[in-house]
Parts: structure tokens; C-alpha cells; sequence
């Protein structure tokens, strides 16, 4: 049994898998996505929230621990100045993983692992109004009280008086020939004359 195991092995010795994931951490802080097969996308959640847990603390002993982990200097300096304004409002969820599909050479599903900011990674939860049935009469006793007004002109258009309105044409009378050309026979076709 595997209890109390954390992590995954990947078919790697223990000195290859954290050489990979150092690499993997230092590139994903660095260009922000990058793509992985599924497996190795899930363990890679772990270290990175780590890191951005580390770089939200930023005093001088959080950053030496993140050194020990990411392998460039100045991706642990970008990171430590804009972590707390990119995930200040969350706690952990740092990353987005995002299924793309198979690879071609031996199907292993592959994903886009890339960082989330603030904005979108913690939603809002909207709160329901206790009063609803008391703002609607408010609504409807204001209508009440006021008839809907049309949008109010220019100042130039109320100055010229106003145009008069053109006279409706007139409907065109049928002539009476029309009328004899009918056939009386109930459902025949008006386009068939003559057959």
C-alpha cells in the first residue's frame, strides 16, 4: 500500500524528477503557460502554488527558499514583485490546467498548464436580496406615477417648428375588370385563366 505517499514518480529516479520539475516551475513563472502531458501538469500545480505561496510572504528567508527551488534569479525577482498584486485576493489555485488533447507519437494527453490572475481565478459570489418583493412595488409605484416620456430632442430641433405630416396614400381601388376575371368555382387558381 501507498499511504501517505505524496507525489508521483513519473518512472523516474528521485534526482531526474526534481531536476524536471525545477526546470518545469522556472519556465512556467517565467513565459506563464507552458504545455505537459496530464500526469506531470497535476504534480506541477504542488510546486508552483509553493512558490507563489512563498513570493506572497516575500521576506528574505522566502525568497531564499525559492531560490532553492527555481533555477533563475531573475524569474524569482519578477515573480516576487508581482505576486502579491496579481494573487493577493486568493488563497492557493494558482494555475489553470487545460486539456489539449493527445500527442501524435504515443497518444499521452497533453495540457496547457498556465497562471492565473486574481480577477479570474477567484469569482465573486453574488449575494441574494432579502428584499426583493419590497423593490418592485417601488418600481411600479414610480411608473404610476409617471408616464413614460420620450427621449427629449436637441435644443435645435425644438426651436423649428415641426414638419406637417405627408398624407397617407390612399388604398388602390380594384377595378371592376379585375373582379369579372375571377373564377367562381370555390378553390380554382386565379393564375390558370383560360383552361
Amino acid at each position: 500500500m501507498r499511504h501517505r505517499k505524496s507525489g508521483v514518480k513519473l518512472n523516474r529516479t528521485t534526482s531526474h524528477r526534481q531536476a524536471m520539475f525545477r526546470n518545469m516551475v522556472t519556465s512556467l513563472l517565467k513565459h506563464s503557460r507552458i504545455t505537459t502531458t496530464e500526469a506531470k501538469a497535476k504534480e506541477l500545480r504542488r510546486w508552483v502554488d509553493r512558490i507563489i505561496t512563498l513570493a506572497k510572504r516575500g521576506d528574505l528567508h522566502a525568497r531564499r527558499l525559492a531560490m532553492a527551488v527555481v533555477r533563475e534569479k531573475t524569474v524569482v525577482h519578477k515573480v516576487f514583485e508581482e505576486a502579491a498584486n496579481r494573487f493577493g485576493t486568493i488563497n492557493g489555485g494558482y494555475t489553470r490546467i487545460v486539456k489539449i488533447g493527445r500527442r501524435a507519437g504515443d497518444a499521452a494527453p497533453l495540457t496547457i498548464v498556465e497562471l492565473c490572475s486574481s480577477d479570474v481565478a477567484a469569482p465573486t459570489k453574488k449575494k441574494k436580496a432579502k428584499k426583493r418583493s419590497q423593490a418592485k412595488p417601488v418600481v411600479a409605484a414610480e411608473s404610476k406615477k409617471t408616464p413614460a416620456a420620450a427621449p427629449e430632442a436637441p435644443a435645435a430641433a425644438v426651436t423649428q417648428p415641426p414638419e406637417p405630416a405627408a398624407a397617407a396614400p390612399e388604398p388602390e381601388a380594384i377595378p371592376a375588370d379585375a373582379e369579372a376575371e375571377k373564377d367562381p368555382r370555390p378553390g380554382a387558381d386565379p393564375n390558370e385563366s383560360g383552361k
